[in-house]
C-alpha cells in the first residue's frame, strides 16, 4: 500500500526502538498520561452529567415546576385550572395546601413539610407514585377524612415508624382556650412510605389528603392554597409562571418557580461541571504537550537521519512533517484509548462505587450532606466527542514547535562530528 514518505518515516521513529531506549519510554509515558488525562476528564463530567439529571428528574420531578397562589384560599380551584390549562405552555395542573410542622412518635421529633395533594390528580405534576417502598403503600391509600400520612423511609427510621402506626402532627399554631393556650395537635395514620434516594425530600416531606389538612386549617373542604403547574420546559418556568398569573381574570394571583427554592442548588452543579470541565482541560493541556518534550529530545536523537534526509533532496516541509506526523500518532493513540477507557468506567463508576460501599460498610454521600447519597453517571457522546477533539488539536499544537526546530536543522552542521 502506497503511503507518502512522511508518513512512513514519522510511523517508524514513532515505534523505533533500536538506538535510544529513553526516548521511546518517554513517547509511551506522553501516550499513558494523555489517555489518563482524556479517561478522567470523560469520567468526571459523566458524574457531573448524571448528578445534573438527578437534580432534573428526582428533585425536581418532585417538587413544582411552578405555582399560581394568592392571599386567600382559593374556593373554586377547577375553574382556575381550567384557565390555566388553556395556556398551550402548561402540561398539567394539580391543586396543592402546604403546612409545616413537627411529627413526633414515641417520644422523637421530625419536622415535616406537609403536602396536601388530591391523590387522582398528583400523578400528572410529580413522580412520587415511582418511588413508593414495595407493599409499602400508594397515592390511593389516603382517602378523604381518614388522616392518613405518606412519609419518607428516612422520616420513618428516624421515628421508628411503619405502615398503620399512628403519629402526632404539631402544628405552628395556638389554641386559645379558657385554660390557656395549647398546641394544635393531630393524629395521622401512616398509610405509605416512600424512598427517592434525595435526603431532603425522604427525610423532611410528607403527604396528605387535600381536604385532611383543608379541616386542619379550619377552611373550607374544597378551599385549596394554590395550583402546582407542570410545563414542558423546566428551564421556562420563571418566565411562563409570571406570564399566566398575569393572564389570568383576577390580577391578585401571584406566581412562584422552582428556581426561588432549588435554582441556587441546580446552578451550582452547572457551574461545578464547567469549572471541572476547565481544570481537567488543563491536565489534558499538560499531558498534550508532553508531546513538545518528547519530540525535541528525537529530533536531537535523528539529528544526523535528519541530515541525510536532507542531503538526498527532502524538503524542510517534509522533515517538519514528519515529527508532526509522529506526534500525532501519539496523541491519536493516546486519546482513543483513554476515550475507551473513559467510556468503560464512566459506564460502570455506578456500580462500582456501590460494591465498594457495600464491602467497606461505609457511604462516601451522605443524604443529609448531598441531594442523594449514590454517585450517578451519564455518559453523553457530545461530551466524549468535545474531549477527543480538545485533545487531539493540543496534540497537533504541540508537534509545531519541534517540527521547525527539526526542519532548521542544517545538514552540514548535523553531519560535521559524524
Amino acid at each position: 500500500m502506497f503511503r507518502p514518505l512522511f508518513v512512513f518515516i514519522g510511523t517508524r521513529y514513532t515505534r523505533a526502538k533500536r538506538r535510544n531506549h529513553f526516548v521511546s519510554f518517554i513517547s509511551l509515558t506522553s501516550m499513558i498520561g494523555l489517555a489518563l488525562g482524556v479517561m478522567v476528564m470523560i469520567v468526571v463530567l459523566s458524574v457531573m452529567n448524571g448528578f445534573d439529571h438527578e437534580m432534573r428528574t428526582r428533585v425536581l420531578g418532585m417538587v413544582p415546576h411552578a405555582t399560581i397562589e394568592s392571599a386567600q384560599p382559593l374556593d373554586d380551584w377547577r375553574s382556575l385550572a381550567q384557565q390555566v390549562l388553556k395556556q398551550p405552555e402548561v402540561l398539567a395542573v394539580a391543586p396543592f395546601t402546604q403546612m409545616q410542622g413537627l411529627l413526633s412518635h414515641a417520644g422523637k421529633v421530625q419536622k415535616i413539610l406537609i403536602n396536601a395533594i388530591d391523590p387522582q390528580q398528583e400523578f400528572k405534576v410529580s413522580i412520587i407514585e415511582d418511588f413508593f417502598l414495595p407493599e409499602q403503600g400508594s397515592l390511593a391509600a389516603l382517602e378523604p377524612g381518614e388522616f392518613g400520612i405518606v412519609i419518607g423511609a428516612k422520616a420513618a427510621r428516624k421515628l421508628g415508624v411503619q405502615i398503620g402506626d399512628k403519629l402526632t402532627f404539631v402544628a405552628p399554631e395556638v389554641t386559645v382556650t379558657p385554660a390557656g393556650m395549647f398546641p394544635r395537635l393531630k393524629r395521622f395514620t401512616v398509610v405509605g412510605l416512600f424512598e427517592v434516594g434525595v435526603g431532603e425530600v425522604d427525610g423532611y416531606v410528607a403527604l396528605a389528603h387535600i381536604q385532611d389538612i383543608a379541616r386542619l386549617k379550619r377552611w373550607e373542604a374544597n378551599q385549596v392554597q394554590g395550583l402546582r403547574l407542570k410545563f414542558d420546559d423546566l428551564f421556562q418556568a420563571p418566565q411562563l409562571s409570571w406570564a399566566i398569573a398575569q393572564r389570568l381574570d383576577d390580577q391578585q394571583y401571584t406566581a412562584h418557580d422552582w428556581t426561588r427554592t432549588h435554582g441556587n442548588l441546580y446552578q451550582a452543579i452547572r457551574m461545578e461541571k464547567t469549572m471541572i470541565g476547565l481544570l481537567l482541560l488543563l491536565i489534558v493541556t499538560v499531558a498534550a504537550f508532553n508531546i513538545i518534550s518528547t519530540l525535541v529530545m528525537v529530533v536531537t536523537d535523528k539529528k544526523a537521519d535528519i541530515a541525510i534526509l536532507r542531503t538526498l533532496g527532502a524538503t524542510p516541509r517534509q522533515i517538519m512533517a514528519i515529527f508532526m506526523v509522529q506526534g500525532t500518532v501519539i496523541g491519536v493513540v493516546g486519546t482513543v484509548l483513554g476515550a475507551i477507557a473513559g467510556m468503560l468506567a464512566a459506564l460502570g463508576i455506578s456500580r462500582g462505587i456501590a460494591h465498594l460501599e457495600a464491602w467497606l460498610g461505609f457511604k462516601f454521600l451522605n443524604a443529609d450532606v448531598y441531594f442523594i447519597d449514590y454517585l450517578p453517571s451519564q455518559l453523553l457522546a457530545t461530551d466524549v466527542l468535545l474531549v477527543c477533539a480538545a485533545a487531539l488539536v493540543l496534540s497537533f499544537l504541540a508537534t509545531l514547535y519541534p517540527a521547525w526546530r527539526a526542519a532548521c536543522i542544517q545538514p552540514a552542521e548535523a553531519l560535521r562530528y559524524e
